[in-house]
């Protein structure tokens, strides 16, 4: 197995980790507040990760482009999943939310045209087709910019763009877990510092809502993030971006399982546009990989 089919299925397993995350996030509000929960996860994803450092990564502990970098990506993570929860808690359509922080798929491959990272046609295809299907899948009553919760989305999406374009620039020069810890722990210690300040932070909270922290700390944290790290050495973020749109569908899935949700006929071709989109993206990457690599050869 070569490494990039390696990095699509880590990030096929990003995707999925952070949509059945929805669940465990909606879950986990109910006991403590958005800056706790962030603040406790994000500790706890950077804890659960220290043991697999000591182990793989041995030397350099304190590299100073691991540590620069993590504090910078820290400061863009936080930006961006603060804004998120935020927004999600204002606005008046988890569906919506969900849709307008989707926009990175298109941002991602516009923003990188300005630094270096140009995409294909078959990014912008494949990013207008999943966009399409973000849109029928989770939005169902409307589409009007009218609150502060739609605003602070919006703004979102310019961290969660950049949050992917400096792992595209730095996951290549830095120790991949280390990086990962730092962020984690930058994040982390900025959401408690503020939820002690703007929040009651109570261990009963905390223990009452230890399940979704728990996931929400080791798998999509710990875990999820770890895997995005790695897996865009391998993967243009354009491409990337596309295949976290994966995110709603799993999202919509986890719901189903977990809640008893059900979907309707306009869910399922919002899942078949995703699908679509990501297999457009890929497929004409790939063919024009090969393309190039025959007239290199000739």
């Amino acid at each position: 197995m070569n490494l990039r089919i390696k990095a699509l299925i880590m990030l096929f397993t990003t995707s999925l980790i952070w949509g059945v995350a929805f669940v465990a996030q909606l879950a986990g509000m109910q006991h403590v507040g958005p800056l706790t929960y962030g603040g406790v996860r994000f500790l706890l994803g950077a804890a659960s990760l220290v043991p697999v450092a000591l182990v793989f990564e041995k030397n350099g502990w304190f590299d100073r482009k691991t540590v620069t970098y993590g504090v910078a990506t820290g400061l863009v993570l936080f930006a961006a999943s603060t804004l998120q929860q935020y927004g999600v808690a204002l606005t008046n359509s988890a569906g919506k939310a969900g849709f307008i922080t989707s926009l990175y798929i298109v941002a991602v491959p516009i923003t990188g045209t300005f630094v270096g990272r140009r995409a294909g046609i078959g990014v912008w295809l494949g990013a207008a087709t999943a966009l399409s299907g973000v849109y029928l899948l989770s939005v169902r009553e409307g589409f009007g910019m009218v609150g502060m919760g739609d605003l602070l989305l919006l703004i979102g999406v310019i961290f969660w763009t950049a949050h992917i374009l400096v792992i595209d620039r730095w996951a290549r020069k830095v120790y991949p877990i280390r990086y990962s810890i730092t962020q984690f722990l930058i994040c982390g210690i900025i959401n408690l510092a503020l939820a002690f300040t703007f929040e009651e932070v109570s261990l009963s909270g905390i223990a009452a809502g230890c399940m979704p922290i728990i996931y929400g700390g080791l798998l999509s944290v710990g875990i999820a993030y770890t895997l995005q790290i790695m897996a865009q050495r391998h993967v243009p973020p354009a491409q990337a971006a596309i295949i976290f749109s994966l995110e709603s569908l799993f999202a919509a899935l986890g719901a189903a399982v977990i809640l008893g949700e059900r979907m309707d006929t306009r869910g399922y071709i919002g899942c078949l546009l995703i699908f679509a989109g990501i297999l457009v993206s890929q497929l004409v990457s790939f063919k024009s990989k090969t393309a190039k690599n025959t007239i290199e050869i000739c």
